[in-house]
């Protein structure tokens, strides 16, 4: 067994020691940290995590192994893409013995086909309330070789890298959906196919105007919003049809944009499968999956548009509608994987809109 030693690097001098799993080469990217406590085979596959290097504060990673890749529906099962996603991982205690019914590899071996650094025995509770405290940090892992300079996702289109690159018909139902993929989890396309609607799945920045459709989707992906101002022009001229528009993590950052709001980065984001949301003028909190470092500004909607949902911890926005269009987002992700379905009936909602 390998144990080679690395270190975590922080734009701002911090210096965490550790040892090496996965590929032992060094990488860069954006610090951030998940809370769950399950669910690593999804978060690592979730394209919104691009450009990144992640944290899981559950200090053991790795016991229930990784399982075995399926072809569902033309979808990969059970992970959300067709690959690792992150740039980098971060854990307390990699278990390097797992054991589930279902499980196939380690996920040291995972990490390797996918040339993943990682690094085990790291203070992530120190980590998380540095991070908490300075904010999200530009991070190296480093272990062999040349030191990459800090890569800053931010000034990058993330959602170009990791969007198909042409346009994939799912076709189920009579009634048809446009999902503009920024980086769509696969449960997303799931969660439309179970409910018989054909979903026309469509690059990032793909005009699809001339298409015939009930519904438009537009799905969760990394990186700053404003660094895909094509999709927000698609969707501001697909809005004057008034057909409805449901969209979701990014999707609603998105959406305000193209309604004529704005959008800021949150201090460290919000990624894990516990958030607490509240219904804006209810009593009633759900408990949702998220991943997302950006948020919308309420303050900045035009006239006609209203914030849907909060965030119980930090009142930042988590949803937004029209008062009287078919048009409404939220932040975080009812098709969960992972994460409580608390809020999977948005998507009957949205059938509702075009039936």
């Amino acid at each position: 067994m390998e144990n080679l030693s690395g270190r975590l690097v922080l734009e701002d001098g911090s210096i965490f020691q550790g040892q090496c799993f996965g590929y032992s080469e060094n990488s860069s990217g954006e610090v951030v940290f998940n809370t769950g406590m399950v669910g690593y085979p999804e978060s690592l596959t979730d394209p919104s995590y691009k450009g990144q290097i992640l944290t899981f504060t559950y200090p053991l990673i790795g016991n229930y192994g990784i399982p075995e890749k399926k072809l569902i529906e033309e979808l990969i099962y059970p992970f959300e893409s067709d690959r690792i996603q992150v740039f980098g991982l971060i854990v307390s205690e990699h278990s390097f013995h797992y054991s589930h019914w279902n499980s196939v590899k380690s996920i040291d071996e995972w990490l390797k086909e996918y040339n993943i650094p990682a690094l085990y025995g790291i203070d992530t509770r120190m980590l998380t309330k540095l991070l908490r405290e300075h904010g999200t940090m530009l991070g190296k892992i480093l272990i062999s070789g040349e030191e990459p300079a800090f890569y800053d996702p931010a000034k990058h289109n993330l959602v170009a890298q990791v969007s198909i690159d042409e346009p994939v018909l799912y076709k189920r139902g009579q009634k048809k959906v446009i999902l503009i993929d920024c980086g769509c989890k696969n449960n997303i396309i799931r969660s439309l196919l179970k409910r018989d609607i054909s979903v026309l799945r469509v690059p990032w920045n793909h005009d699809f105007l001339k298409e015939e459709y009930h519904g438009i989707v537009i799905s969760n992906g990394p990186g700053d919003p404003k660094q895909c101002m094509e999709t927000v022009q698609i969707v501001k001229e697909a809005m004057n049809r008034d057909i409805p528009i449901f969209g979701i993590c990014l999707g609603n950052q998105i959406l305000a944009l193209a309604a004529g709001g704005d959008t800021y980065k949150l201090k460290f984001g919000h990624r894990s499968q516990n958030q607490p949301c509240i219904k804006i003028g209810s009593k009633r909190c759900y408990i949702t999956s998220q991943n997302h470092g950006y948020a919308v500004d309420t303050r900045t909607l035009p006239e006609g548009w209203e914030p849907w949902f909060m965030n119980a911890n930090d009142g930042t926005n988590e949803g937004i509608r029209h008062r009287w269009k078919p048009f409404m987002s939220v932040q975080f992700h009812p098709e969960a994987k992972p994460g409580p379905q608390d809020t999977e009936s948005l998507f009957d909602m949205f059938m509702e809109m075009f039936k």
